[in-house]
């Protein structure tokens, strides 16, 4: 590149250098620069709305959806996000250590075993109908990553309560439906209440472009991978580093594999006095202020 060319082109340079420094300083997992994943756009009032279809299993696939566990929470060393290893029915460090706090019938132990409890996150294909804060999403095939609420949503199609109700697949290209989702902010965070489901119709009546819908799905395999999630000792050094947790000496050790024969000693063995006083916690505005990784939890918590 010439210099000529090099001044013509320095208005470009900014966006490129903003978006590099973006994935600097979001914190392990975010997915924002992901451009595969679809989020609908809120706005200044914490209101949301767009209408999606969820897609069937993705060629070669058996389930429409990828479902994990995974922890978010600060302590006196910083943030741990990470995946849990409980997705793969492994034990977990974060969750071995959550039990043996809520076991010790102290209470301020439990209250640090709640803010460091697990959350449940889904990922699905979706076909973008109506996206009105970003119209070029629509008419796209995206993964869309969502919590429990959403699920319930799904699972009382495919599951109603009611004698009347037919059951119905809503990742059906055919018998499915469109969902419209509808986000109103409640408390400061995202309320999905409002969502709801239309009724039961083709996504197209060209079975030609749903082939075509079905075939550019993304794999969902990859979010359950067992190499795309840290080893139990991985991530035993980053929770003993988040919460400041010595293991030099025994007293202090925590033991990856409890053992049934060892009576509980209310935790004192491995439950040290730092992880109780400079308590480990979930992030708030007061804790966390101008934190990016507040910023993606806060995001983490409104994905429901």
């Amino acid at each position: 590149m010439s210099f000529a060319d090099m001044k013509k082109k320095r208005g470009d340079k900014l966006q490129t250098l903003l978006k590099e420094t973006q994935k600097i300083n979001q914190p392990a997992g975010y997915q924002g620069d992901d451009d595969r994943f679809w989020r609908p756009e809120l706005d200044k009032s914490g209101n949301g709305m767009a209408v999606v279809r969820f897609l069937p299993a993705p060629e070669g696939e058996d389930l429409p959806w990828a479902r994990s566990w995974n922890h978010g929470f600060q302590g006196p060393g910083g943030w741990y996000i990470e995946n849990s290893l409980t997705t793969l029915s492994q034990k977990d460090p974060v969750s071995e250590y959550n039990s043996q706090l809520w076991n010790s019938g102290i209470e301020a132990n439990k209250e640090i075993a709640r803010k460091q409890k697990r959350r449940l996150t889904y990922v699905s294909n979706v076909y973008v109908l109506k996206d009105p804060a970003n119209p070029q999403n629509e008419n796209q095939v995206r993964l869309y990553k969502y919590g429990k609420k959403i699920w319930d949503k799904l699972n009382d199609k495919m599951n109603p309560q009611f004698e009347d109700e037919t059951p119905v697949n809503p990742f059906d290209l055919w018998e499915g439906a469109n969902f419209k989702i509808k986000i109103r902010k409640i408390d400061g965070f995202s309320n999905y209440d409002k969502s709801e489901f239309e009724n039961p119709t083709p996504l197209d009546e060209d079975e030609t472009k749903m082939e075509t819908v079905w075939k550019t799905e993304h794999s969902l395999e990859e979010f359950n991978d067992p190499k795309n999630f840290k080893t139990f000792i991985e991530l035993k050094e980053k929770l003993d580093r988040v919460l400041g947790i010595t293991t030099t000496t025994p007293e202090n050790q925590f033991p990856s594999t409890p053992k049934d024969d060892v009576p509980f000693d209310g935790g004192k063995s491995f439950i040290p006095q730092e992880a109780v006083t400079a308590t480990a916690v979930t992030a708030t505005a007061e804790s966390t202020t101008n934190s990016d990784e507040y910023s993606y939890f806060a995001k983490l918590a409104e994905q429901d």
